[in-house]
């Protein structure tokens, strides 16, 4: 299984909450629409009294089969669609993404 992670800054026009509410209500049924993909998360921060906010906003996470299935989903015309969502609540020139190694160390 391969992961792919997003770590997603919102747009300084935006309020936090029009933010998280774009990325669940808006980007989240594009993103459930891509061919292949076998999990999808997303991680938001919450308030932290004890800790300064870590400046991004979310973290999604997304499962595809392997490599060339998620590249096929990012060239599908899903993935197009949800790629032309992405500027329309996110900070395009902060967001990064990677496919990463997921280790389990604690069951």
């Amino acid at each position: 299984m391969l992961k792919f992670m997003v770590v997603l800054y919102r747009r300084p026009d935006l309020t936090p909450g029009h933010f998280r509410q774009h990325l669940e209500q808006i980007h989240a049924p594009l993103a459930k629409k891509l061919p292949g993909l076998r999990r999808y998360k997303q991680n938001h921060v919450l308030p932290d009294p004890s800790r300064p906010h870590p400046e991004w906003d979310a973290i999604v996470e997304l499962y595809f089969d392997s490599g060339d299935s998620m590249e096929a989903a990012w060239a599908s015309p899903q993935g197009a669609a949800s790629d032309a969502d992405l500027p329309l609540f996110a900070d395009m020139t902060r967001t990064t993404w990677s496919v990463v190694e997921e280790l389990t160390l604690l069951p």
